[in-house]
């Protein structure tokens, strides 16, 4: 049986306490972390794989066309297939001022993607089509999946119902997730097919408090064997 403890984490580009979100990602020991809002740049690259050694974990897809999206590994798992996959960005909008992309790997045999759609419903339902495009191919090959975000939505919304009609909700059980001193909205998503939920929780006490805006959601996923 193999057990994979996922998790998505918006770092708020480490402008926060890096100490307290060291220890936070310690405490969690994810196998592999979706990140959004990752720092940008060759610094800030540099500064995330401090953060990841920190952490236990190695960089697997930064940079480039993952732009606002990362994902982390522990580095004796077998990953494979990293990449980076650029969204549609309109320069001449205001609306549109934030290159984005998405992390996508395999992990241990399950297909990770890492999200962070846009604030504003209209981009944020173009750069869905092409998520969903990723998700479809995962149902329909019956390979193991899990998305992991910051869909900057409520669960209420048409975001949420278009995953969810294809994944299992499986932060549903862990709660809101922002802001991180006070929890009230639940815009941060772990959504799962082909993979049994054991248990998913967000940390609390002081230091997730004091390392971003948002907090981390966590679930430990047993990958169910081929029929």
């Amino acid at each position: 049986m193999t057990v994979l403890r996922a998790a998505t984490y918006n770092l708020r580009q480490l402008r926060d306490d890096q100490g307290a979100l060291a220890e936070v990602l310690r405490d969690l020991a994810p196998d592999v972390l979706a990140v959004q809002e990752p720092p940008r740049g060759l610094r800030g690259r540099r500064r995330l794989a401090r953060l990841a050694a920190a952490a236990g974990l190695v960089p697997l897809v930064v940079g480039r066309g993952a732009r606002t999206t990362a994902l982390l590994v522990r580095p004796d798992l077998p990953a494979s297939g990293g990449r980076a996959i650029r969204l549609p960005w309109r320069p001449w909008s205001r609306r549109t001022l934030t290159r984005r992309g998405l992390a996508v790997a395999t992990v241990a045999g399950v297909q990770v993607i890492s999200v962070h759609l846009p604030l504003t419903p209209g981009e944020r339902r173009r750069h869905l089509e092409d998520v969903l495009d990723l998700v479809d191919a995962a149902v329909v090959g019956g390979r193991p999946l899990v998305l992991g975000g910051d869909l900057n939505e409520p669960p209420d919304g048409p975001t949420w119902a278009a995953l969810t009609q294809r994944l299992v909700d499986v932060g549903l059980q862990a709660g809101p997730t922002f802001t991180a001193r006070n929890p009230r909205r639940r815009i941060d998503a772990l959504l799962t097919t082909g993979l049994t939920v054991q248990q998913a929780h967000r940390p609390s006490g002081d230091a997730p408090g004091r390392a971003s805006d948002h907090l981390p959601l966590a679930a430990d996923l047993v990958v169910d064997p081929l029929p």
